[in-house]
């Protein structure tokens, strides 16, 4: 059983949420600002909060962005409400562990409590970049890099992927305080993603993670900075060029993740106001010339999972042309908008960058 729900969660009236046993599944997005409480406070209140499952250490800290739960835990609930902020990218870790939770729920069948999904606009908007995956991670859907769709939407999806049987209900972002108070991106969704810029970048940004070159975690601009020990200072011309953005060289110390505590060079992206940018493509343009200059530049095992893309492999190996690998993503782009199009929940859709 689905529904889509467009009055606030306290206004909920179903048994469960009044009487049952409560478990919130949340991070630091879940704050209530009009009545300047957590989202989990409200079951405290009515005396039926069972359990709350959050991140472990303090909200910004680097390498803790996953919620730990176990199914034994799950089994005794009535109800989850799960309340994270999602940035629009397929593999950000807090969605992974919603379609993880998923994933044990369907397991639980006539015995799983309801899912009840707290919805948030997409910060990333309804911008598409990329291909579905085609095997992919697990716990994450087949949708593309940038997906263009809120979190209600993909748990919608990936519902429909795994045939799960258990009922699930999504309150509207519209339905929300925060919604009208807060823009998306106020509250950091998580320790990699600290604001405005961050959503625009990580669909290809993400992607640096597993290779050799850090993509500036452990600083304040993480997806911005982009470099390594073994970069040498590059003139901004020498890089691949794309719309909507401007290059210039830098350098930066992580504190936290790969090359903590040392010494980095490579480049700054800057986003051009009012002009669309498509962090995927630029980002392969990127690695392929950094292959080319660089021995030092590997890709990890994981990389080519997380990407699941075996024509953008092609390209990055420097077996096929840009061109090629640009026709692909277009086509592909198109494909994953006719079937998002099928779990849209609000007016507005998704849309490719031309």
């Amino acid at each position: 059983m689905f529904s889509f729900r467009t009055t606030p969660l306290e206004d909920q009236l179903d048994r469960a949420l009044l009487y049952g046993k409560v478990g919130c599944f949340c991070t630091q997005s879940c704050w209530d600002t009009a009545r300047g409480r957590w989202m989990w406070e409200l079951f405290r209140e009515r005396g039926n909060l069972a359990k709350v499952f959050t991140p472990r250490d303090a909200e910004l800290t680097p390498g803790t962005n996953h919620i730990q739960w176990d199914l034994s835990e799950v089994r005794e609930l009535d109800a989850i409400v799960v309340e994270i902020q999602d940035v629009g990218v397929r593999y950000f870790n807090y969605t992974k562990d919603v379609m993880q939770l998923m994933e044990g729920l369907a397991l639980l069948g006539e015995d799983a409590p309801s899912l009840y999904i707290v919805d948030h606009i997409n910060p990333a908007g309804r911008v598409v970049e990329g291909s579905p995956s085609v095997a992919g991670e697990m716990f994450v859907p087949r949708v593309a890099h940038r997906h263009g769709l809120t979190l209600g939407e993909l748990v919608n999806l990936y519902c429909s992927e795994i045939g799960a049987k258990f009922a699930i209900h999504v309150i509207s972002a519209m339905a929300s305080d925060a919604t009208r108070q807060l823009l998306p991106w106020t509250i950091a969704p998580a320790s990699d993603v600290p604001g405005l810029f961050t959503s625009s970048l990580y669909s290809g940004g993400g992607l640096w993670n597993n290779t050799t070159v850090t993509p500036g975690i452990g600083t304040s601009r993480p997806y911005e900075y982009i470099g390594a020990p073994f970069v040498k200072t590059i003139h901004p011309e020498e890089l691949p060029q794309a719309a909507g953005a401007l290059l210039r060289p830098c350098s930066f110390t992580p504190a936290a993740g790969r090359y903590a505590g040392e010494r980095c060079t490579g480049f700054q992206i800057m986003l051009t106001p009012g002009e669309n940018y498509h962090s995927l493509l630029h980002t392969l343009r990127l690695m392929r010339w950094l292959r080319e200059h660089y021995s030092a530049f590997e890709f990890e095992d994981a990389f080519w999972t997380k990407l699941s893309d075996p024509v953008l492999e092609e390209y990055l190996k420097g077996s096929i042309p840009l061109d090629v690998a640009q026709e692909h993503v277009k086509l592909e782009e198109q494909k994953w908008i006719r079937k998002a199009k099928r779990y849209v929940l609000y007016e507005d859709q998704p849309y490719r960058i031309k």
